[in-house]
């Protein structure tokens, strides 16, 4: 158990929190939130012991191990797999006293040493590092290599690797996402819904959220509230207590109308693609959820060019890479205006590298690349914060670009981006991460583009900015390419899909969650063949029986799996006929009147239940069809 009683915590003269209570549990899995600089990561210093409380009391269980994911390597002279090992303290610990026993010639203790190794299952401990390393993107071959190879990003996900391989009671984890892409932070939700130990996970994702943690603890005005459930359950009772306000819920409804007329334009579309059923679901659910951001600093927008090419850009049989290794070939691809196409693919099957071709940055090895005559692009990459001038302001760099601009012109444009007041005039060096993102997106937004090419854009983006982000994607007329590992960004933003694999760039038809079958599909097919051994000479008698056996319990099995997919997919449309019933009764502007806060209160409640229960019963119902499809095998 965690418990912050009457706590008050300063970062020099900042007050982060103050007088706040909060109680978490064991084994709880808990997503901290709040805006940017609210002391989310301060907090976990404090439980950590590298900050000390100001007054109050933090009180914790006895003997628990915490885990942490660090934000730098300190130590460059290891290699990676030896480094994700030292995670494990208790691993090396043994480790150590069994090489000096060793030395020392000590047979009983060696013994002793061998059979502790065993009960922690210390002989698999590099293979359980491997798969935290294969899980996160790292190859094989990366486990020899010397961390000073690594770069920033990979370094980061070393660190994720090691602070999973302690054997921890608590995880502390802040923005574990930043630096994985879509395949890497499917896997670690997977590792987290497993993990058994309390959780406390720092993210701006919020699908990331919804699956992984059960409690919500909001940070913000010096005080920490918790809600039970999913990050959807928390933006739910928020909208709630904000539709309420007069003022604030006029601004709802001017949202809801502007999502409601992009939904109408999007079910034009609905019939040619199956990700868009799921993504008008999404946005039909925004319409409840929209007000818990209607107090959002953030309302900028992307403005198409008024001139525009059809084609916008077009590649014929290109090869794209290095001089010295081609990455994908013969890739075709047209855009036209007004496309909105999701990048999927493993990590390192060549997004980053179709990107910039299409940019420039990297020439055709072979075919055509021909823009058109009005082609601008806004690009948005990692190396895009890097190239930012660290000396100039938000407001230099505007002007540099705009020099006939007038300041309060470009004051209010900044504002719109969250720069207000001094923060339009301070030097970028001075900014975080997000500060920079949003300088970057403001830069693009400002020269009207009308191709938007994205890779991993909410890098370091907090909730709000990733809902402003969303929002102007949803109404920005011109065409736009988006790499993310943020799904609801992905969702929200774009029509179809291409899979970039195995070299080449096609056509994917379903949606993220088939993405997401199709990636479980490959990690098995690329899994060691377990009847390897038996296929290379004769099979005895018991054996075959042994095979027999098994074959006929196989089929036995299929019947009741068979049954319980049938009774999951009822479930499944009665709940379906519940949301949509919930959704109408919300849709009633009355139902916000006072006299109807209870009935309000009840509807909620029944929503978040039925989403709830749906989000599990589709969750079964997956993991029962992948059971099937293998038993079929």
């Amino acid at each position: 158990m965690i418990q912050l009683l009457e706590l008050s915590l300063l970062r020099g003269t900042q007050q982060l929190l103050k007088h706040a209570d909060l109680t978490l549990h064991s084994g709880w899995k808990v997503g901290i939130i709040g805006a940017n600089g609210v002391g989310k990561s301060s907090l976990f210093k404090l439980l950590i012991g590298e900050l000390q409380l100001d007054a109050g009391e933090l009180k914790m269980s006895g003997n628990q191990t915490i885990a942490h994911m660090a934000q730098e390597v300190h130590s460059n002279n290891r290699n990676v797999l030896d480094y994700v090992l030292d995670g494990d303290t208790a691993l090396r610990k043994i480790q150590a006293q069994l090489q000096h026993a060793e030395q020392e010639d000590m047979a009983g203790r060696i013994g002793e040493l061998h059979a502790q190794l065993d009960n922690i299952d210390g002989y698999t401990a590099e293979s359980r590092a491997q798969q935290l390393l294969n899980g996160l993107g790292f190859s094989n071959d990366d486990a020899q290599r010397d961390i000073s190879d690594l770069s920033g990003g990979w370094r980061i996900r070393l660190n994720l690797a090691k602070a999973l391989m302690c054997r921890s009671d608590i995880l502390l984890l802040d923005e574990p996402t930043n630096h994985l892409d879509l395949d890497a932070t499917l896997w670690l939700e997977t590792w987290l819904k497993n993990y058994t130990g309390t959780l406390l996970l720092i993210s701006h994702d919020r699908d990331f959220l919804d699956q992984v943690v059960d409690h919500i603890v909001h940070m913000h005005s010096e005080k920490l509230d918790i809600y039970r459930g999913q990050y959807s359950a928390f933006e739910l009772a928020k909208a709630e207590r904000l539709a309420q306000q007069q003022v604030q819920y006029q601004k709802q409804q001017i949202r809801i109308a502007e999502i409601e007329q992009f939904v109408r334009r999007f079910k034009a579309k609905a019939s040619k693609a199956k990700q868009a059923q799921s993504r008008v679901k999404e946005l039909e659910r925004m319409n409840i959820i929209s007000a818990a951001h209607v107090d959002s600093p953030f309302t900028f927008s992307f403005q198409a060019s008024e001139k525009v090419s059809n084609p916008l850009l077009t590649l014929r049989k290109v090869d794209c890479g290095y001089p010295d290794q081609s990455i994908l070939t013969q890739v075709s691809l047209s855009l036209a205006p007004g496309a909105r196409i999701g990048l999927l693919g493993p990590n390192g099957a060549g997004k980053s590298t179709l990107i910039k071709t299409l940019v420039g940055d990297l020439a055709a090895l072979s075919g055509e690349r021909n823009s058109g005559e009005h082609l601008r692009v806004g690009y948005f990459s990692q190396h895009q914060l890097e190239a930012l001038d660290l000396e100039a302001s938000p407001m230099v760099h505007i002007m540099r670009l705009s020099p006939t601009a007038t300041d309060q012109q470009v004051r209010n444009y900044l504002g719109s981006f969250g720069f207000f007041g001094d923060d339009a005039f301070t030097p970028v060096k001075k900014f975080s991460g997000g500060e920079k993102a949003r300088v970057a997106l403001a830069l693009i937004a400002w020269q009207k583009p009308n191709l938007l090419l994205l890779d991993e854009p909410t890098n370091h983006l907090d909730l709000e900015v990733r809902h402003a982000l969303t929002m102007a994607l949803q109404e920005f007329e011109g065409a736009v390419i988006l790499v993310s590992h943020d799904r609801h960004l992905l969702r929200n933003t774009v029509d179809e899909f291409l899979l970039v694999a195995n070299g080449t760039v096609a056509e994917f038809t379903g949606d993220l969650n088939d993405y997401q079958q199709w990636l479980t599909e490959q990690r098995r097919n690329l899994s060691p063949n377990k009847m390897v051994s038996r296929e290379n000479r004769s099979q005895s008698a018991d054996e075959k029986k042994d095979l027999k056996r098994l074959a006929a319990e196989r089929r036995s099995a299929l019947r009741p799996l068979k049954n319980r997919i049938s009774a999951i997919e009822k479930l499944i449309d009665t709940l379906q006929t519940k949301l949509s019933d919930c959704e109408q009764q919300l849709s009633d502007i009355s139902i916000y009147n006072s006299e109807n806060k209870d009935k309000l209160k009840t509807i909620l409640a029944e929503q978040a239940t039925a989403k709830s229960q749906f989000e599990h019963a589709e969750e079964e119902w997956l993991e029962k069809l992948e059971e099937l499809e293998l038993l079929e095998e």
